[in-house]
């Protein structure tokens, strides 16, 4: 099933970058692309595939959500917005800075909790689970529950968990390296999916 999501996702960038391409827009300039940092290796296959089979160019501005959407705010003529950050295409929406009837929502992702390959920790994760416990007197990497999507997303799920109160004081909010729960600045890592498989 997500391998299909995410094929069906391409394809709708695809063809939105096309109608973008038409006759009565390429007059003027290439499509202007502002995407969310996470989404460069993908973005990229998809503006080469779509330069072959069009001859048409797309340029991308990766960077983080907001300060994408606040330079939309400014005036940046981005012809599209792919948002990490639900909170700021709704700025955006509110702000009336895009069409609401071309937004979509088009792709998602899953939290994991991982720990190193020499914990012994086991764990179900439902409502109430001991995660207070499983992290004894280690602390919780996770991303900005602030500003960072993932972060966010994060807090949410274990304030919907019920378990956010007993580690919201011992969470590092920053973006781990790859393999940081394995060289122990925080050796549990709350990432996405994707994060996660660093």
């Amino acid at each position: 099933m997500r391998r299909v999501a995410i094929v069906t996702a391409f394809a709708f960038i695809a063809m939105t970058l096309t109608q973008f391409g038409s006759p009565s827009h390429a007059e003027a300039r290439p499509v202007l692309v502002f995407a969310a940092a996470s989404l460069k290796t993908a973005l990229d296959a998809i503006a080469v595939a779509w330069r072959r089979e069009t001859g048409q160019e797309a340029t991308i501005s990766y960077a983080a959500s907001p300060t994408l959407a606040k330079q939309i705010e400014s005036g940046a003529p981005a012809d599209m917005f792919i948002s990490a950050d639900l909170d700021w295409m709704n700025y955006l929406e509110q702000h009336k800075l895009i069409d609401p009837e071309t937004r979509i929502d088009l792709l998602g992702n899953n939290l994991v909790l991982i720990a190193p390959a020499d914990s012994a920790a086991r764990a179900t994760i439902a409502t109430g689970f001991p995660l207070a416990a499983l992290l004894g007197d280690e602390r919780l990497a996770m991303a900005d529950p602030a500003s960072v999507p993932a972060g966010k997303y994060g807090r949410v799920a274990l304030e919907r968990l019920g378990v956010w109160s007993s580690v919201d004081s011992r969470e590092c909010p920053r973006r781990a390296p790859p393999g940081g729960a394995q060289r122990g600045a925080a050796r549990h890592r709350l990432p996405d999916r994707r994060g996660g498989r660093t």
